[in-house]
């Protein structure tokens, strides 16, 4: 038999709010412009954490702190490989 109509509200609630997050930007513009969110493309894959934080990062890097961010990435980066290397 086919979903509940509580499952299907709901359903559709987490849809709605993942729009509803995606239309805001806490702390800036910078994801605002991209043709797909960052955090739906790392939740789509099934990315880690440090391994989404280099995409994070390496995405935003022109439109928010440069060099910056890629240090900050390649940081992310560093850690995934000493966690991978084990």
């Amino acid at each position: 038999m086919g979903e509940s109509a509580s499952e299907a509200i709901w359903e559709c609630s987490d849809a709605f709010a993942k729009e509803i997050a995606n239309m805001r930007q806490e702390g800036g513009g910078h994801y605002k412009d991209l043709k797909i969110q960052t955090w739906d493309y790392i939740v789509a894959n099934d990315i880690g954490y440090l391994a989404g934080n280099v995409i994070k990062y390496v995405t935003r890097y022109k439109q928010k702190n440069g060099v910056e961010d890629l240090k900050k990435a390649r940081h992310y980066l560093d850690k995934l490989i000493e966690v991978e290397s084990k």
